[in-house]
């Protein structure tokens, strides 16, 4: 066990596994777009679309040129970590209780990266202080998706019928949406001649399609500056994320590596850190739309 612990390792294949799992289940981002590994230094993207439609030619007619557009997207891994002390008894435990602290560990930093990335790629914000990220940049829908229709808590359905025709004007396909529980709790209220019309939301559900569409629900879509409440779009092709297959893991016996001003010896503590590199890229911010509240 010591060995698996020592300073600076990875942590295994199968947690690897499991991990991403567990973020898949609850980012509402990683829930509705496909998810592939990147590489460590990052990796290009390139949308390629066809300008013209295709050409009728008469026999020993002249063809004529079509045209075509490509658009280079660089996906750039961020490095985010979470650390916790625990008591240096951690080091003397037997392997069933490291193990049984390790899994805990990995659920809560599951749960904190799936968290996250949402914040992250939906608004451009370090989750950690809530404010906004120079590493991250204009990388996020808040920046990107410029195309808005106004909330109305009277008729969201409306909403989303009106968010559907501005994506599909601009030649997109609409694959899923996110929304917030605000949203969800309209549409879950909309009554037509007393008759709910989305009984599968009621009670706080969040059931994974509605008419076919894919949906996910998480606080996260919100956000109190630009006032979020659904977004929606072509989440399978326009939308791409990843990690890096490494994710380090380190238990740290001495020093003060959480900057709290308490040694660790001194304290009898041990800190655990893990990290984890994350890159997402919107490959076209026409293919999605965002419901706000004006």
């Amino acid at each position: 066990m010591a060995t698996e612990l020592s300073r600076g390792n990875l942590f295994e294949a199968k947690i690897v596994s499991d991990l991403i799992s567990k973020v898949k289940g609850h980012s509402s981002l990683a829930v509705l777009s496909k998810m592939e590994p990147i590489p460590f230094n990052g990796q290009k993207e390139f949308t390629f679309s066809m300008d013209s439609e295709i050409d009728v030619v008469a026999e020993n007619g002249k063809k004529t040129h079509g045209g075509a557009t490509v658009e280079p997207v660089v996906i750039v891994p961020i490095k985010v970590e979470y650390g916790a002390r625990v008591s240096d008894e951690f080091l003397y435990a037997s392997d069933e209780e490291k193990i049984d602290i390790l899994k805990a560990f990995n659920d809560g930093f599951a749960k904190k990266v799936a968290k996250g990335f949402d914040l992250m790629a939906f608004h451009g914000i370090n989750p950690r202080t809530g404010s906004a990220s120079t590493v991250i940049g204009n990388n996020h829908f808040d920046s990107k998706v410029t195309q808005t229709v106004t909330y109305s808590a009277a008729d969201p359905e409306a909403n989303i019928e009106a968010a559907v025709s501005v994506v599909q004007t601009a030649d997109g396909d609409v694959t899923g949406i996110a929304m917030d529980r605000v949203f969800s709790g309209a549409l879950a209220g909309l009554k037509v001649n007393g008759v709910k019309q989305y009984p599968e939301l009621a009670w706080g559900a969040n059931p994974g399609s509605i008419n076919g569409l894919a949906v996910d629900i998480n606080k996260t879509v919100y956000n109190a500056t630009v006032k979020d409440h659904a977004v929606l779009g072509d989440f399978v092709n326009m939308f791409k994320w990843g990690y890096s297959k490494e994710i380090p893991f380190e238990v740290i016996k001495y020093g003060d590596p959480d900057n709290s001003g308490k040694d660790l010896k001194g304290y009898n503590q041990v800190y655990l850190r893990a990290e984890v590199y994350l890159g997402w890229g919107i490959m076209d911010a026409a293919s999605f739309a965002r419901i706000v509240e004006a």
